[in-house]
């Protein structure tokens, strides 16, 4: 199993077992994300609680909680939403700090095509939600999560060249 951690910050992001499309130049990437239901689970075993003088809805527990599997996971907290100004002084100060940490044709890659990707969210931040990883570091990566049109379930952008793979 592979999984993604942030470069910045050491925070798994993301693993091998969501599935990712990449977009501009390879820059993000966007993985579907969906609701699922944990908690509670009904089993039937084909016996008839009624014949055997148990309670309706006895043994059942109401403690499920529908959660996204994708923050679930990887124990991504919610951050407040940012505007134009806010967004650009974070991608800025994410450039600086993550130029370093890349070597060779890495660094060159992200320096080309780090401006599409920006403006790629930009066009789409009125509708982004903000996620940060579990030690919810400031100058980490930022994934961001949006329902595209008419979905249920959200399409999480990672930035993809600060994300480092693990073998586990």
């Amino acid at each position: 199993m592979l999984v993604y951690q942030d470069l910045l910050t050491g925070d798994e992001l993301l693993s091998d077992s969501f599935p990712y499309k990449e977009l501009e130049n390879r820059c993000l990437w966007e993985v579907q994300g969906k609701w699922v239901v944990q908690g509670a689970v009904d089993v039937d075993i084909g016996a008839n609680p009624s014949a055997e003088g148990a309670d309706e809805g006895e043994g059942v527990d109401d403690q499920a909680v529908k959660v996204v599997d994708i923050v679930d996971t990887f124990r991504l907290q919610e951050q407040p939403s940012f505007d134009k100004k806010q967004f650009v002084t974070y991608m800025k100060r994410y450039i600086k700090n993550l130029t370093p940490k890349l070597v060779g044709e890495a660094q060159e890659t992200f320096k080309k095509n780090i401006e599409s990707a920006t403006k790629f969210l930009m066009a789409k931040l009125k509708d982004l939600q903000f996620f940060v990883g579990e030690s919810m570091h400031d100058d980490g990566s930022l994934v961001f999560a949006y329902y595209k049109d008419g979905a249920t379930d959200p399409t999480f952008l990672y930035l993809a060249p600060g994300l480092k793979e693990v073998k586990c």
